[in-house]
């Protein structure tokens, strides 16, 4: 947990921030804080620890691979800096952030987060036990789970991610030393692009989603 002096405030990222590589953004995007106002009383905040990055047309692994030909795949052709949000497997969200310009197409996968405020409200959130909430990883370490610890739905699904109830702020950087990268996860199907090595984490972080990286 991070001294409340370092909580005090927050700076949201500002548009600029995203409106480059998806590579580049997902790499930066480590150490930054997510945070969602709730209510306008409390905040729900973690710290990012694992992202993947999604490179639009070309990358067969992205939703956008064929082009803006579906109503889900035009969504991520926005401005960088806007949410795109889709339900998996009927029951859970995943959050990304929509990069590069309008017209290219790329985002990251927001995959895991550490708890550094409004812990308690994201275990409720997760119908967690104490013991279960102690696991590593158990509240927000996976894409499902972080949506569900922050509350994130459907309806946060186009917003703009530097002002408002959710956003991205600046938080501590991580150093290259620290930052490991690997294969993204669950693309099997996506041939070559399986294999680029678009998934950045935090090493030394126990919040991170299974399976870990463990090569740089």
């Amino acid at each position: 947990m991070l001294p409340y002096r370092a909580m005090s405030a927050f700076e949201p990222l500002p548009e600029s921030f995203y409106r480059r590589a998806s590579e580049e953004v997902a790499r930066d995007l480590l150490g930054c804080y997510l945070v969602r106002c709730v209510d306008g009383e409390r905040r729900l905040v973690l710290r990012l620890v694992e992202v993947e990055a999604y490179q639009g047309e070309g990358d067969r692994a992205s939703h956008a691979r064929n082009g803006p030909v579906t109503t889900r795949s035009r969504r991520l052709y926005r401005d960088g800096g806007h949410a795109y949000v889709y339900l998996i497997y009927g029951m859970h969200h995943c959050l990304n952030v929509v990069t590069g310009t309008d017209g290219d197409g790329s985002a990251v996968l927001i995959r895991a987060g550490e708890p550094v405020e409004g812990g308690e409200e994201m275990v409720r959130n997760r119908a967690l036990s104490p013991a279960g909430a102690r696991r590593p990883g158990a509240v927000a370490g996976g894409p499902g789970k972080l949506c569900q610890a922050l509350g994130v739905d459907g309806s946060f699904d186009g917003r703009e991610l530097w002002r408002g109830e959710l956003v991205i702020t600046r938080g501590e950087p991580v150093g290259d030393g620290r930052v490991v990268t690997g294969p993204r996860v669950g693309v099997e199907y996506a041939g070559e692009a399986a294999a680029w090595p678009l998934r950045f984490a935090v090493a030394d972080s126990r919040h991170v989603s299974k399976p870990r990286l463990t090569g740089s």
